[in-house]
């Protein structure tokens, strides 16, 4: 069985900056920096036969590359937060690419997707914070507005079952079209790693 997950990487310059947001949250436990990624669809645990099925279907999306901007950090969980993230804006191309991935994938008999997507990167999971304690962190630091990114690729990662927070692996690579450019290939065949 692989756990596996498709997302967009984040460039490491804008990891770094994010990586400065670490501390000043009692209870947060932070993710590294070289983990951060904004999650497309999670897949889950499944087995050999139908990694293969996931990979080869979502060869076939054909999307346009997009710039994609971090826009404020908020928390998840309302009265009760299990994680403090940097929201993505969520543009149109984005969420085709989600969309399309969704459908793709619901095709070769995997459920739906339980919640609405709403694009994001954690930055770290919450045990034992107070909606206070987050509420005051978001208020010295909730503003938080990353530099527009290029998104030319998406990728098919695998993790551990385990609490969460990495380490992930880049299992195949999709590029996203570019103007210029014919049919994107995928860079990498699952389980040969990154």
């Amino acid at each position: 069985m692989i756990r596996l997950f498709t997302g967009l990487e984040i460039p490491p310059d804008l990891a770094e900056t994010l990586g400065m947001l670490h501390g000043g949250l009692p209870g947060a436990r932070w993710i590294d920096a070289e983990n951060y990624h904004l999650t497309l669809r999670f897949i889950g645990d499944i087995d050999d036969a139908l990694a293969h099925e996931v990979a080869l279907m979502l060869s076939q999306v054909r999307r346009p590359s997009f710039d994609l901007r971090l826009d404020g950090l908020t928390s998840f969980g309302g009265r009760k937060p299990r994680a403090l993230v940097a929201a993505a804006e969520p543009n149109a191309p984005l969420m085709e690419l989600q969309a399309e991935q969704e459908r793709l994938l619901q095709r070769i008999g995997l459920e739906p997707e339980g919640r609405k997507f709403m694009p994001h990167v954690t930055l770290a999971r919450l045990r034992e914070s107070s909606s206070r304690q987050v509420a005051d962190y978001l208020a010295t630091r909730g503003y938080f507005r990353s530099r527009s990114f290029p998104v030319s690729r998406f990728v098919l990662f695998s993790s551990r079952a385990s609490v969460g927070g990495g380490p992930y692996v880049v299992e195949q690579a999709y590029p996203l079209l570019t103007p210029d450019a014919g049919r994107p290939q995928p860079s990498q065949m699952l389980g040969s790693g990154a």
